[in-house]
């Protein structure tokens, strides 16, 4: 809805420059739209005007009495029920706004109803109104906190993402909390883009083991992120793309962390990890090798990795086991996987990849029981192979085990058609 300028240019100034009592009286009573669209978005009209004008049939005069500052308190709560949305959106800009000049404590009657006003205003039913909201007042450390956690834990990301990753008045307790109960796409990833995150709150977005969430956290460079954070990323990121130029650009990377991500990204990313790094001649003699390494694989015609032929070998010898599996899994070989998985349950190869195809955490899960593969095995699976969703992770009981009875995982497998939940 395009409010006053649009009004101005189609209908003209109707009212003197300078507005008389009698000159806002003449418009009410003269009921021209134009007259009181203008009158409506006047910061010089009379106080009592703009509350008649707040409950006009005309919703574009109603929006402008909305976005007008001079609009009294009480023809403002007036509009937090407005039947229009829009009507409500432009009360939403205008009260969030004034917030960061609002003090935080000894505050006038009209900002406490201003304060309490806003807090119903972000409670409304339309999600543009509330995002609105959000957006400004995300940097504001003068809102309630209360108002800040409740914008959080919105439904929708437009909502909850601006809090989430701006507010200063969420705490690391927070927002490890809101990490571990958020189940809207893109709030942990709102949270690893803050700045200056702490190494606590980096271990938590780590913990969930979100593709998406830890590549944001890793390309984050004001994040504090422990070594052993970072180790614990690095050995899980060889079948993981999207962490390795973020890893690569870490600028806290030790000379051992720099060797164990050579062997795993391309060559070009070889090469930047010597660009960025200030490392001792060995390391970048090192590098240098895994380099041409590359460049020799990369080359030879016809050349394709072993690693079916490893996974039939390995069952063969008895030998096809977790940490078989594991290391399958984390380097993103899908068909070594699926082919391990076939040999192990005995069921056949185009059924695994349908469960794969569904990205069902539980449905995987369960096959892994099948297999008689553990629950670290079970969860690989899930997030290099299948990459199930944050939502539909399912994650080790106690660390270790399994999450679900027995009867509950051969109802899984049944559901895909698989029967004898007993490996």
């Amino acid at each position: 809805m395009a409010f006053g300028l649009l009004s101005r240019l189609l209908g003209g100034r109707v009212l003197p420059e300078r507005l008389r009592y009698e000159d806002a009286r003449e418009v009410l009573e003269g009921h021209r739209n134009a007259a009181k669209r203008e009158l409506a978005g006047r910061e010089d009209a009379p106080p009592e005007t703009l509350y008649y004008l707040a409950c006009d049939d005309d919703s574009e005069v109603r929006g402008l009495v909305a976005a007008n500052p001079s609009t009294p308190i009480h023809a403002n709560e007036l509009l937090r029920t407005d039947s229009e949305v829009e009507v409500r959106e432009e009360l939403a800009r205008k009260i969030a706004r004034l917030m960061p000049d609002m003090p935080r404590r000894e505050r006038t009657t009209i900002q406490k109803r201003t304060v309490e006003l806003l807090e119903k205003i972000a409670a409304d039913e339309a999600p543009r109104v509330r995002a609105i909201v959000a957006r400004e007042v995300a940097r504001c450390p003068t809102i309630p906190k209360r108002l800040a956690l409740r914008l959080a834990r919105d439904v929708e990301i437009s909502v909850c993402g601006p809090i989430l990753q701006y507010s200063p008045l969420l705490s690391d307790e927070d927002l490890i909390e809101l990490i571990a109960t958020s189940r809207i796409q893109g709030a942990v990833d709102a949270i690893a883009s803050r700045e200056n995150l702490s190494a606590r709150v980096s271990e938590a977005v780590i913990a969930t083991l979100d593709v998406s969430s830890v590549a944001q956290l890793l390309a984050n460079p004001s994040a504090n992120i422990r070594e052993n954070s970072l180790e614990s990323v690095i050995a899980q990121a060889a079948g993981i793309e999207a962490w390795h130029l973020p890893l690569v650009m870490r600028t806290e990377l030790s000379l051992r962390a720099v060797r164990r991500i050579a062997t795993f990204v391309s060559r070009a990313l070889i090469d930047e990890l010597g660009r960025v790094h200030t490392l001792d001649e060995e390391t970048s003699n090192w590098l240098k090798a895994r380099a041409q390494e590359r460049i020799e694989a990369e080359s030879e015609p016809g050349r394709k990795p072993p690693a079916r032929n490893a996974i039939k070998e390995a069952y063969a010898a008895g030998r096809l086991d977790d940490d078989v599996v594991t290391d399958a899994a984390t380097t993103s070989q899908r068909a070594s996987v699926v082919l391990a998985l076939s040999l192990l349950t005995g069921v056949d190869i185009a059924r695994i990849d349908k469960i794969v195809d569904a990205r069902s955490g539980r449905g995987l899960t369960a096959l892994c029981w099948k297999a008689g593969l553990s629950m670290r095995t079970a969860l690989a699976v899930q997030t290099h192979i299948a990459h199930v969703s944050r939502d539909n992770l399912v994650l080790p009981r106690a660390g270790i085990d399994y999450p679900m009875e027995p009867d509950e995982m051969r109802w899984h497998l049944q559901y895909f058609g698989i029967e004898d939940g007993a490996s």
